[in-house]
């Protein structure tokens, strides 16, 4: 479990790297090759376009910052946790949970974002 949660840890220092090159080479660590990441508003795979994802977060929402809201649940090779983004001036930019799956070396293979709450349940 403490190697999820450090995957994890690094996963959103990710988001938080401004240097370009810090950025890529924390990208290598934490995702696999072909590593895909998925949310309602952006998609990415491999390497070189997840670093271009996470610039473009970065230029749209200047100095805020990731960071973990909840454990880490982890089973089989898959985990989530719940996260936000915080603007420099403390104010919450956007909250949800990530859900995603580890490889055999502990790397992301995927992650799939969701925004917010959960919605109402509207069954009877």
């Amino acid at each position: 479990m403490s190697d999820a949660i450090a995957t994890i840890d690094a996963y959103l220092a990710m988001w938080n790297e401004t240097d370009p090159d810090r950025r890529a080479e924390s990208v290598e660590r934490v995702w696999a090759v072909d590593g895909r990441y998925l949310d309602p508003q952006l998609e990415a795979q491999g390497h070189a376009a997840i670093g271009q994802m996470v610039a473009a977060v970065q230029a749209r929402f200047p100095g805020a910052r990731f960071r973990r809201t909840s454990g880490v649940d982890v089973h089989h090779n898959q985990c989530r946790f719940g996260w936000e983004l915080v603007s420099s001036d403390g104010m919450l930019v956007v909250a949800g949970i990530d859900v995603g799956m580890l490889g055999p070396d502990g790397r992301l293979r995927s992650v799939i974002g969701f925004f917010g709450d959960l919605p109402e349940c509207t069954a009877a």
